[in-house]
């Protein structure tokens, strides 16, 4: 079987020595939704986050990283990104902003970095599991170790 090829995300990782283990998944189905990838690699969904990327009122990006079952109150976002009001980007503009595509948008290593926001019940897993940087792979990792490489902080964000 071929080695895998490191996404930056993972290279990050490697370059900090944290820990994390990776998961692939078979996508030629279409079915790259967070709640689908949970099933395929066989974890809770609650431990399975997807990345999502807003803009405020300011013009700044923020990143949220949520369950993938869950859904951004954005009243909330608003409020911990201390914006007037705060919206989701364009998929078409996920490449620009991040380098991402749609589905493998990872918290970790993005064009620039961002002020990122994690739901706070990640911290209730020892691990929690994220795109690892391009559709069909996935990063688990604790969750208290992405403070080590991100500015994030873990706020209560979701409906």
């Amino acid at each position: 079987m071929a080695k895998e090829s490191k996404t930056n995300a993972m290279r990050i990782l490697d370059r900090n020595k944290i820990m994390y283990t990776t998961h692939s998944y078979e996508n030629k189905d279409g079915k790259i939704d967070g709640v689908a990838v949970a099933h395929k690699i066989d974890k809770d969904v609650n431990s399975v986050f997807k990345t999502l990327v807003t803009q405020g009122h300011s013009k700044e990006f923020y990143v949220f990283v949520i369950p993938v079952a869950a859904e951004l109150d954005m009243k909330k976002c608003s409020k911990v990104a201390g914006e007037k009001n705060i919206e989701m980007i364009h998929v078409k503009d996920i490449n620009k902003i991040t380098g991402y595509i749609r589905g493998g948008c990872s918290p970790l290593g993005m064009k620039k970095a961002f002020k990122t926001f994690i739901q706070k019940e990640a911290l209730l897993f020892e691990t929690i599991v994220f795109s690892g940087g391009k559709i069909g792979a996935q990063i688990e990792m604790n969750p208290l170790d992405l403070e080590k490489v991100i500015d994030c902080s873990f706020m209560d964000v979701i409906k």
